[in-house]
């Protein structure tokens, strides 16, 4: 299966994590990389990083080498849309996305949605809590969980600005 390789390495600051890999970003070799998707743009407008980054892999590995910043997927089979995910693509997935992060240990988990972090929980951890969005309440082995409204163009509901400001 062509899938995103993950951009993982201990002592991370934050881990992004989508619900799993766009077609688009397969193609182009690099998380967010549909041109629609406001990933990269809310992202230089948060101030994570310090400067302006353009969408591709040589921004991307700078995330992780310079700003502490890594990606991974909930679940690593492509998809041209998360509708398109299985109850079994997640039981698959699910387990193997927190034996990352333990064996990672970044300091914040950043889901990318609460259908992302829902399902990881129902997964991984046996959990079916009310999410909301921010800071969660109970983190992974003393990792913090962050969740944030997905970027992906299918969830117009919430804009840019409201992206930058989660």
């Amino acid at each position: 299966m062509k899938t995103l390789p993950d951009y993982l390495r201990p002592g991370l600051d934050i881990v992004s994590i989508g619900i799993n890999p766009s077609l688009p970003s397969v193609e182009h070799g690099f998380y967010f990389a549909n041109p629609r998707n406001r990933f990269w743009r809310a992202l230089n407008a948060s101030n994570l990083a310090n400067e302006r980054l353009d969408p591709g892999i040589t921004s991307q590995q700078r995330l992780v080498d310079e700003f502490g910043i890594g990606f991974t997927d909930l679940v690593k089979r492509p998809s041209a849309n998360a509708k398109d995910l299985k109850a079994a693509d997640y039981r698959k997935w699910a387990p193997v996305l927190r034996d990352k992060l333990l064996k990672y240990q970044p300091r914040i988990a950043w889901f990318q949605g609460k259908l992302a972090y829902g399902h990881f929980l129902r997964y991984a951890e046996k959990l079916k809590p009310d999410i909301g969005w921010g800071r969660q309440p109970d983190g992974i082995s003393g990792i913090l969980c962050f969740v944030t409204p997905n970027p992906s163009p299918a969830n117009a509901a919430y804009s840019l600005d409201d992206l930058i400001a989660w």
